[in-house]
């Protein structure tokens, strides 16, 4: 565990992606996305990056992303590269596989329930190798169910429908926890705008 702390201590910091507004993400580090939305704020991160996206899910889940749904966000499906294991302790596995090998820019990784801290020490890790290999520094993100947890992220966000109606009344976007930057809270529209809102309150 000391030799994981060194090593994650030891490395530059990599540069941000601006998302939506200011929402910005760290490169080569993993983050947690949470709430009923969570997959909308993925693809809006897959959007601003170019190449393949590696997406994992549960094999044994029916639910799957609608091409439909995902070109409005502005995420070509032919980028979309699927990875179904049919055992929950491979899903990790092929996270950190994918984060790794260096040749995509982000990963995906659908979470049937919150790994330890150890695991996702580990993303880290593997997403600061892949960068080193061949330039790339990928983007790793966990989708947690509900209001999420995962510890030893860079940082948390929660996304749901404004109104808790639809896509047509926009999103509530909550940056619920980051290493630098305190808890916000937006309205996205539509299309794509940002709107502040109050800080949402946070416990624990």
């Amino acid at each position: 565990m000391g030799n994981l702390r060194h090593d994650l201590a030891s490395k530059p910091a990599a540069p941000d992606l601006s998302v939506l507004g200011d929402m910005r993400l760290r490169l080569g580090r993993v983050h947690e996305f949470c709430g009923p939305a969570r997959r909308t704020l993925a693809l809006r991160v897959a959007a601003r990056l170019e190449g393949p996206v590696i997406w994992i899910r549960p094999g044994w889940q029916a639910e799957r992303l609608n091409p439909e749904g995902v070109l409005p966000l502005g995420v070509d499906p032919g980028r979309l590269i699927f990875a179904d294991p049919r055992r929950a302790e491979d899903i990790l596995w092929c996270a950190e596989e994918s984060l790794r090998c260096g040749a995509v820019s982000l990963v995906v990784c659908e979470l049937p329930s919150l790994p330890g801290l150890t695991p996702v020490r580990r993303l880290h890790l593997a997403a600061q190798a892949g960068a080193e290999m061949m330039g790339i520094t990928p983007l790793g993100l966990l989708l947690a169910q509900a209001r999420g947890g995962v510890p030893g992220v860079e940082s948390r966000w929660y996304m749901t429908f404004a109104h808790g109606l639809n896509e047509k009344d926009g999103w509530r976007l909550e940056r619920r926890r980051a290493r630098s930057d305190p808890p916000a809270t937006w309205h996205i529209t539509a299309d794509g705008q940002t709107h502040p809102l109050a800080a949402p309150q946070v416990i624990g």
